[in-house]
């Protein structure tokens, strides 16, 4: 039986305030299982680790650390992903631990910022007067559009805007708090993916 969930994400950079802002961005995103977890008296904890790696380190620590938790790892894809995410994760970076299923590790594919472009609306409202949605690929799946694509259109769609320049830690966490999450699990399936993974545990209990 779970009784807590611990998701060690990517994100914040360097800065205690940028981790703060991505720990609240994901909170917000994730707050139907948050809720759904304190129905049942399950412990919730984001922490917001900075780089991959160290969102990689904190896992493995939370492993021994926290054992009787159900430890997660989100991370960016950083690519398209065509096998389970620990068998991504190995071929990609050498990361491997033995005996851990793939329920505690998620992928957002190929990085944060599909899951900000799958909701243009909010997009829009955001950025305000200046925003170009025209750059921003229209394609149903957004896990199919290369990082690097998801990355500059951003910037193209917002560089006239009053708030400027899409930036990760100034701007990604506050429009993740935002998005509409069916709309994400609908066009990103390992967002859809964590979400499931995550409801059927908490259900267990």
């Amino acid at each position: 039986m779970v009784t807590e969930i611990r998701i060690y994400a990517e994100g914040g950079g360097d800065q205690r305030s940028g981790k703060a802002a991505v720990q609240e961005g994901f909170s917000k995103f994730l707050s139907p299982l948050k809720e759904m977890a304190r129905e049942r008296h399950i412990r919730w904890y984001i922490v917001a680790c900075g780089s991959r790696q160290a969102a990689f380190d904190a896992f493995e620590i939370a492993l021994q650390q926290h054992r009787d938790a159900f430890n997660v790892l989100l991370v960016d894809a950083e690519g398209p992903v065509s096998q389970s995410p620990w068998a991504h994760l190995q071929e990609r970076d050498q990361w491997s631990i033995q005996g851990i299923l793939d329920d505690h590790c998620h992928l957002m594919v190929q990085v944060m910022e599909a899951w900000i472009i799958a909701d243009l609306e909010i997009l829009r409202g955001f950025y305000g007067q200046g925003f170009n949605p025209n750059p921003i690929p229209g394609q149903e799946d957004v896990e199919l559009i290369d990082k690097a694509d998801v990355e500059q259109t951003l910037r193209q769609a917002t560089q006239n805007t009053q708030k400027g320049e899409y930036h990760k830690i100034r701007h990604g966490p506050k429009i993740l708090a935002l998005v509409d999450v069916g709309k994400v699990r609908n066009r990103a399936r390992h967002c859809d993916r964590m979400f499931t993974t995550l409801s059927n545990k908490i259900s267990e209990t």
